[in-house]
């Protein structure tokens, strides 16, 4: 028998074990599984991304990555992490609650590890595509379930229109959805593919009619007009942007007319105002500007370092005053502000931390194409919805933010390197296709 042809069955395993093609392929199914299970499961999510981690452990070149973290993209997640870690020597609350507190920030440690992933996986694409074909099972689900209620997971009282998850969460993924799909619907039609715009319309305008008609949040209310203003200024002539303008209200109005769930949802604004001012009453919107303005004086206390991870709810508990069940009696451990959330731990360090994170982020995707669209929109909303909830800290919201963010990167520092020749660091680049 030929040597240089003669393998054994022991040596064709250990070189499929050692082939880093497949490990970066097998990591590539896992980041897409995680972006599909999102939607759906909490639990699953984390399942996933331990497994992805260990698929890509194999792939890792050491010194390059480590070359890596030293972009601000990747540095200032990870100096915010490391942050959040040293905060919980000066806090004085129990060390379980600070471990509790740290546990939010620690999935920012995975945007370094997608971006290195990314800028070398040609398969970015398929996870950003799983997400949305996720979302958009769930929101037929969600009609199915506004008629058949009894097909909820949700235990009984739920929102309506909700499987799995809570409304919440649910208008943050279609909101983006529907953002999102205006880019491609745009480009579609420039290029006279009118079949395939018109598809894509047609999905968009369903996740607009589920938010409509079904459930919407109201930090989507809020912050989906800004997504879409943000694109008409960034991809269409002013002339087009009149007139959009101008249907946005037309059509906003009818739908509010013609949807007792939207009046119900805005109506809430001001009578959840209402009724702090008047009777003190622990509202959502009331509750919000009490963990504000008791936030503010927290920071004021210690604004430069903060009072340490975990801080925040003895800080509410000592400033509680009167019944529980007022708004001034409220215990916390979240003031509902991403912004603030850091500030009282973590100071004005943390705030510069956080505001740097999101600004290099932001300039990541200052480019033109699809992927820059879908990273700058994943940007924007964590930013403005994290002025209602602390988004980025979330369990959801947060993933929606560093699976968005890290993929949607890595694929412009592939473009990036592609265009170059070579990979940072002077190596060249994988080829990874699939």
């Amino acid at each position: 028998m030929n040597a240089r042809t003669a393998t054994s069955p022991g040596g064709q395993a250990l070189s499929v074990w050692r082939d880093p093609a497949r490990w970066t392929k097998a990591a590539d199914i896992f980041a897409v599984l995680i972006a599909f299970s999102l939607p759906w499961s909490t639990s699953l999510v984390g399942i996933f991304a331990v497994i992805w981690l260990l698929a890509l452990a194999p792939t890792l070149d050491l010194r390059l990555f480590l070359q890596s973290l030293k972009r601000p993209i990747s540095a200032l997640p990870i100096a915010l992490f490391l942050l959040a870690l040293v905060g919980t020597l000066w806090s004085d609350a129990p060390w379980d609650v600070r471990r509790y507190a740290l546990s939010p920030a620690t999935k920012l440690l995975v945007l370094p590890l997608l971006f290195y992933h990314f800028e070398r996986s040609a398969r970015g694409m398929w996870v950003l595509v799983a997400f949305l074909v996720s979302c958009a099972l769930l929101m037929v689900m969600s009609w199915l379930v506004l008629m058949y209620p009894s097909l909820t997971l949700k235990p009984e009282g739920a929102d309506r229109g909700i499987f799995v998850k809570n409304y919440i969460d649910q208008s943050q993924e279609f909101a983006l959805c529907a953002v999102i799909l205006a880019y491609p619907v745009i480009t579609l039609l420039r290029d006279k593919k009118v079949w395939q715009a018109l598809l894509l319309i047609a999905l968009a305008a369903s996740f607009i009619a589920n938010m409509t008609f079904v459930i919407v949040s109201r930090t989507a209310i809020v912050t989906m007009p800004v997504m879409i203003a943000v694109f008409a200024l960034m991809h269409l002539k002013w002339r087009i942007n009149v007139i959009l303008f101008l249907t946005t209200i037309v059509l906003g109005g009818l739908a509010w007319i013609a949807s007792p769930q939207l009046q119900a949802t805005t109506d809430r604004f001001a009578r959840d105002y209402r009724l702090y001012k008047e009777r003190n009453e622990p509202t959502s919107l009331g509750l919000r500007l009490v963990f504000w303005e008791k936030s503010l004086r927290f920071f004021a206390e210690a604004p430069i370092i903060g009072h340490g991870t975990g801080s925040t709810r003895r800080l509410f508990e000592a400033a509680a005053t009167g019944p529980a069940g007022l708004a001034q009696g409220q215990v916390i451990g979240n003031p509902h502000n991403q912004t603030l959330n850091v500030a009282v731990q973590w100071g004005s360090v943390g705030v510069v931390l956080l505001y740097a994170m999101w600004l290099v982020h932001l300039l990541l995707f200052r480019g033109e194409g699809l992927v820059a669209w879908i990273g700058l929109m994943v940007v924007l909303q964590n930013f403005f919805s994290s002025l209602f909830n602390s988004h980025l800290f979330d369990f959801h919201e947060g993933w929606m933010y560093v699976l968005g963010v890290g993929v949607a990167g890595g694929m412009i520092l592939r473009a990036k390197n592609t265009e170059g020749g070579y990979c940072k660091g002077g190596s060249a680049m994988p080829a990874s296709t699939g």
